[in-house]
């Protein structure tokens, strides 16, 4: 293994984990905070705090303005952002390596000492945000579809949040969910590229302390999920479509199978949804099948965007690939390639400091364990005929699949489904 390959994880006694990765051809660093918390971890009145947290982090501590953040990262020449998903939050930044101590300082007092000055203001940007949002129906029609699937469990709920809440929340009930999850037995702190593990460790070591704080936990999946179907009316060039059903959670070993699945059935452009619908038929500009991973469950699904008088023929087509995806044995030259495409993708991003600071944090944070990247190699090289197609017969079985839609005409929208699925249209 060369040096690239090697990682290293030092659990303090405050039960923050600290793990870097050198690349010693680049005098980059890339350094993030993860912490284990997001959607997911919300009950309804606070749907949304995660990720309105996440914004105000960068408005101030008591040590540093909002103004002076964004001049001390200026002045560096670098780069730093942050995001919120179902189960994660994350802040990071890029900065070149003679930059260490002054990046981390910070970015370590914006996760850990928030002082929540000019809310107001914010509250106002986030509720902008999620009308902005609201007027995106490609990405609208995925939380129309994650509510379909999960009904009213976390899981199922938009990671934005609601106006309703953000514009009413208190700051001493924010600041009460960051001190309970803000812990540091729920932080990790990684850095990659031209990097010395011990010093990041003394970094760390020299700003959390205490004994180690337990995650908070969060509402269990649900093992039994009925299929339905959910559409949200809003005048639109387009009609934006997904089906889909529950997936498979991110720790099982057969994710590798289900990486290549997605591949070839529509994460490509030689896959048989973009083949098919995109370049043979001229149906929709975009169209593409996914996969999500939580810590106990997962989510499946295939998004297309077309004009109103397209809709039935495209579904139709969707419905025939996932059919033939189910039935009819996937040929050695078609998964080759995909297995192919899947490997290359996975090497080609891991050249980036930041992917590879981002494995790092997420893997820790969420208990999945560390590979190699020969490893990751290995197993998805080990992925055969029967492993796809077993997960195809599971994972994309009619009976199972939920339906959204975004669009100007819900009768249009049932219309293509029962034609296509008549469990759907049961369901509908």
């Amino acid at each position: 293994m060369n040096a690239i390959e090697e990682h290293r994880v030092t659990e303090l006694p405050s039960g923050v984990r600290v793990a870097t990765q050198a690349m010693p051809a680049v005098r980059s660093v890339a350094l993030g905070f993860f912490v284990g918390v997001g959607s997911r971890y919300e009950t309804p009145p606070q749907a949304g705090v995660s990720h309105f947290l996440e914004h105000l982090l960068f408005k101030g501590t008591d040590r540093h303005s909002s103004t002076e953040i964004d001049e001390i990262f200026d002045a560096m020449g670098a780069e730093i952002n942050a995001g919120t998903g179902k189960e994660t939050t994350s802040v990071y930044a890029r900065f070149l390596d003679q930059h260490l101590d002054r990046a981390f300082e910070v970015i370590a007092d914006m996760v850990l000492r928030p002082a929540y000055p000019d809310i107001d203001s914010e509250r106002q940007v986030v509720i902008e945000e999620i009308a902005m949002y609201e007027d995106e129906p490609s990405d609208k029609v995925h939380d129309v579809l994650a509510e379909a699937v999960f009904g009213d469990h976390p899981l199922g709920r938009p990671i934005i949040g609601t106006a309703e809440v953000i514009g009413s929340v208190p700051v001493p009930d924010i600041a009460a969910y960051h001190a309970a999850r803000y812990v540091p037995g729920n932080l990790v702190v990684a850095g990659a590229g031209s990097i010395d593990h011990e010093r990041l460790v003394a970094l760390v070591d020299g700003v959390v302390s205490g004994g180690a704080l337990d995650a908070p936990t969060s509402e269990a999946a649900p093992s039994r999920l009925s299929p339905s179907v959910r559409f949200h009316e809003k005048q639109t060039e387009q009609y934006h479509l997904c089906l889909g059903g529950p997936g498979i959670p991110r720790d099982d070993e057969r994710r590798y199978a289900l990486r290549v699945l997605d591949t070839l059935l529509g994460g490509s452009t030689s896959s048989r949804l973009f083949q098919e619908v995109r370049e043979k038929r001229g149906l929709a500009y975009s169209v593409f099948s996914f996969a999500s991973h939580f810590t106990d469950a997962g989510q499946v699904g295939v998004y297309v965007g077309t004009r109103p008088d397209n809709v039935d023929e495209a579904m139709a087509i969707i419905g025939r690939e996932l059919t033939r995806v189910r039935e009819e044995p996937v040929g050695e030259a078609e998964l080759l390639r995909a297995k192919e495409n899947v490997k290359g993708r996975t090497v080609l991003v891991m050249e980036s400091t930041s992917a590879r600071m981002n494995r790092l944090g997420s893997s820790l944070v969420l208990g999945v364990p560390l590979l190699t990247i020969d490893e990751t190699l290995a197993a998805i090289d080990a992925v055969t005929e029967e492993d796809v197609a077993a997960l195809a017969r599971e994972l994309f079985d009619p009976t199972r699949l939920s339906a959204a839609g975004v669009g100007g005409d819900e009768g249009i929208f049932r219309g293509a489904l029962g034609a296509m699925s008549p469990a759907l249209a049961a369901a509908a």
